[in-house]
């Protein structure tokens, strides 16, 4: 019956060190009603060994054979990863349960909201990011619309110095036609005064010839 306590009390040391493990790892990758489902199946298991041990209990204490084999072969029990016949409290459970969630729960939690600001941040940090695209798209453009402006003004200048050419073209071409104006107004005047002092030797010329010579 030793031999048997001793190794009852090695295989729940294994069994809650295993359900320890289990529940860690449950906790970190499922939610907390998947660790609580998880916990209550392997209480039933170890009730139903319990039942098993019940019974090794009452069938009284084994042969000398059977004890020599079970000492060679528990270090393979132990090591194997079958479960072994033990009695755990369900509140013990329990409370273990609830114990592990107030210890993991909080700092998943805190990284859950961590987790969520950190998102929003990126996502404010992706709008910022696509302003300042559209900014600098702006800028191009600015720049473009620059070069255009630019090139207006060069060739509104270039208008202006073509009209200020027009302007002084169209005022040598007045002076010239007033020029011109005033040599014909010259040449008809001269041609006048020319038709008048030839019509005056004549008309001399007429008188003259017309007066008969005096007698002496």
């Amino acid at each position: 019956m030793t031999f048997l306590s001793r190794r009852i009390n090695k295989s729940k040391t294994s069994l809650l060190l295993s359900l320890l493990f289990l529940v860690e790892i449950t906790q970190l990758i499922t939610p907390t009603v998947t660790v609580r489902q998880t916990v209550k199946q392997v209480v039933k298991l170890t009730e139903s060994l319990n039942m098993e041990v019940d019974e090794m209990k009452d069938e009284g204490p084994p042969h000398s054979q059977e004890l020599q084999l079970a000492q060679e072969g528990s270090l393979s029990l132990e090591s194997s990863a079958a479960v072994e016949n033990v009695f755990v409290d369900k509140k013990a459970v329990d409370k273990l349960t609830e114990g592990l969630l107030s210890h993991y729960l909080p700092d998943l939690q805190n990284s859950k909201g961590a987790l969520q600001e950190l998102t929003q941040n990126q996502v404010i940090l992706l709008d910022t990011l696509d302003q300042e695209v559209t900014k600098f798209r702006e800028c191009n453009a600015l720049l473009d619309l620059n070069s255009l402006f630019t090139e207006a003004k060069v060739y509104h200048n270039k208008l202006v110095n073509v009209r200020k050419e027009m302007i002084m073209l169209h005022e040598k071409t007045t002076k010239l036609k007033k020029r011109a104006l005033k040599l014909q107004q010259q040449k008809q005047k001269d041609a006048l005064e020319k038709e008048q002092q030839r019509e005056k030797e004549l008309e001399r010329e007429r008188q003259l010839i017309a007066k008969p010579a005096k007698r002496t």
